[in-house]
């Protein structure tokens, strides 16, 4: 560490103590650091600073440049995951990662091509329905139900059916209730043990369907099960794990970003021309697939001339980031032009990150991005949505979603 390095500057205490009265949500906190500090800013919340950092060269730095020093930590989402890749580190990771990359990335994205297709059409011929019948329906509801049987078929190789749909609302259950579980490892589990034991019996039934089928055709699973032929670590329980990690992060995510986009075209009609990829993009720009990431630095370091100590926590946050009015003009406005060919963005890695950045960025960005826009491309031309009502603001959680439902009818095209 260089002698010349200086301290993060703090949020005064103060402000620290409004934001605790005024009961905000945990973003407020951090605006208020960015705003009244810059890109890198400290704040206390008990004896030691935490260090929020917005600015892209520092997010290149934690994230991009060092992930060695800025190491994720053990979660309680463990009792969900277990010791999947989301939560696996060291060589496992990397040995689990290595795999699943290949799964999700280049040519192996084409194997997935039919099931993410099939399942777009099967959402496109309900919504046809729903336009004929003038039905009322949720749109959070028919995005969850798309991402889970798009992931569910690239996972398993089979549609999502109605029983197995049910029985992984427990997952749902159980991401929904994190943020308040107790901070026991062992009173967490209990907690919720209950919804973990429907999602164990849903893993196991598709592992044992997986490992009996009489068919080559790819599919994550089956690439689990050979692997466990090779190297003994891959167990029922991790490969259990490895398949509820992709559920949860497969499908909240893309749900989520889903139905943002048709809330976000509801308000701006004009958008609905544009290309669905810049659509998708400008929606994660607004409401990233992870809006925070947080980092514990495990060695002394210098960000920006900056002193971080070791044993420092370090919140990179992505929905912060993309709303810097330095980095984004006019940055809360819903723009899909921002990512149209030709069009000028800002030059740093670090100024948009919707699935993170570097070693540890989401490894089914590809996927996520494929099943959005093929889905765009077949229902934007059924017509827009009439919401009855819509959500009144944003409930962050594991992502940013809306923070409630938002009924709407099909109205057709003119």
């Amino acid at each position: 560490m260089t002698t010349d390095a200086v301290p993060v500057p703090e949020l005064a205490p103060e402000a620290v103590e409004q934001w605790r009265a005024e009961e905000a949500p945990l973003v407020e906190l951090l605006a208020r650091a960015q705003r009244g500090i810059g890109g890198i800013a400290a704040f206390r919340l008990g004896p030691t600073p935490t260090v929020l950092v917005t600015d892209p060269a520092a997010v290149q730095h934690v994230l991009g440049h060092h992930p060695d020093r800025y190491v994720k930590r053990s979660h309680r989402a463990r009792m969900l995951v277990g010791d999947g890749v989301l939560s696996a580190t060291g060589e496992a990771w990397k040995r689990q990662r290595r795999l699943l990359q290949s799964q999700f990335t280049g040519p192996g994205m084409r194997r997935y091509e039919q099931r993410i297709a099939a399942a777009a059409r099967r959402t496109a011929q309900r919504w046809e329905g729903y336009r004929r019948s003038g039905r009322t329906f949720d749109v959070g509801e028919e995005m969850r139900g798309f991402a889970l049987d798009t992931v569910w078929r690239a996972l398993t190789g089979r549609e999502l059916d109605d029983r197995t749909d049910t029985e992984l609302r427990a997952v749902e259950r159980v991401v929904a209730a994190m943020p308040t579980l107790p901070t026991n490892a062992g009173d967490s589990r209990d907690a919720v043990a209950e919804d973990l034991a429907r999602i164990d019996a849903v893993a196991r039934a598709a592992i044992e369907a997986a490992r009996t089928a009489d068919t080559a055709e790819p599919w994550v699973l089956r690439a689990l099960l050979d692997a466990a032929g090779q190297h003994p670590e891959y167990t029922d329980r991790l490969i259990r794990d490895e398949l509820v990690t992709l559920l949860v992060a497969g499908h909240e995510t893309t749900a989520t970003t889903l139905t943002w986009l048709f809330l976000l075209l509801d308000r701006n009609p004009g958008a609905r021309d544009a290309d669905p990829h810049a659509l998708v993009s400008e929606t994660l720009r607004l409401y990233p697939s992870a809006w925070m990431l947080p980092r514990h630095a495990v060695e002394d370091d210098v960000i920006a001339g900056h002193r971080i100590a070791a044993g420092t926590d370090v919140l990179v946050c992505p929905y912060l980031t993309h709303r810097d009015p330095a980095l984004w003009p006019d940055p809360e406005r819903f723009d899909p032009a921002r990512f149209a060919p030709g069009a000028t963005r800002p030059a740093q890695l670090g100024a948009y990150l919707p699935f993170g950045l570097g070693a540890r960025a989401c490894l089914g960005a590809q996927f996520a991005l494929r099943e959005t826009t093929a889905l765009l491309e077949l229902l934007l031309p059924l017509g827009p949505l009439e919401f009855l009502s819509r959500p009144t603001g944003e409930a962050f959680s594991i992502t940013v979603r809306p923070d409630g439902p938002a009924p709407a009818v099909l109205r057709p095209a003119s």
